[in-house]
């Protein structure tokens, strides 16, 4: 459907200059959308309205990040979402994580004893998130980058997760919880 339907009619951003503007993120996240660096999110088929919200928020100062904020100071609208629709349509990587079992049954389904809901509630099957309801995807996304997410959002340092979602869930993650579920979800594809 998407391969037949007009960037424009989907995305409020425009493609073509997104690519141009994004000669200055390839250095972290690749000049296609898919960072070779472990410590940097892969932005390649996000969702362009989940890009330009870490964007607004990396400006705003609700997601704190200086390399970021610095790189997003000078960004018009236009300019987020024109970067925001380049990205979403980048075919992404697959995960390139070995796995793990205990991170696959944290990751369907939760744990009842500490209060963890399961992430395929949010980011689904195959870690490919809700575009509309503004989960992200995870899958492609390196095992360095997704634990310090959660740990980000277990400590309190990242709080721009919609009505603290991700912070009333990982703050109930032990270490090893979050090593285990982070192995998993690097395996996706």
């Amino acid at each position: 459907m998407v391969a037949s339907t007009p960037a424009s009619a989907i995305y409020k951003g425009d493609v073509s200059a997104g690519k141009t503007k994004a000669a200055t993120c390839a250095a972290c996240h690749g000049a296609d959308g898919n960072s070779l660096v472990p410590m940097y999110p892969s932005l390649a088929g996000q969702s362009a309205n989940y890009i330009a919200k870490q964007l607004h928020d990396f400006k705003s100062g609700d997601r704190n990040d200086p390399v970021m904020a610095g790189m997003v100071a000078a960004l018009s609208e236009e300019d987020m979402h024109d970067l925001a629709a380049f990205f979403a349509v980048q075919a992404p990587k697959a995960g390139t994580g070995e796995g793990s079992d205990l991170g696959k049954k944290l990751y369907f389904s939760g744990d009842a004893a500490k209060g963890i809901t399961a992430c395929i509630a949010c980011h689904g099957v195959n870690g490919k998130g809700m575009q509309q309801a503004g989960f992200p995807a995870i899958a492609g996304q390196s095992k360095d980058y997704l634990k310090k997410q959660l740990a980000t959002f277990r400590d309190g340092s990242r709080a721009n997760d919609n009505n603290g979602i991700m912070r009333n869930i990982a703050i109930k993650l032990s270490d090893a919880d979050i090593e285990e579920v982070t192995q998993y979800m690097s395996s996706l594809k």
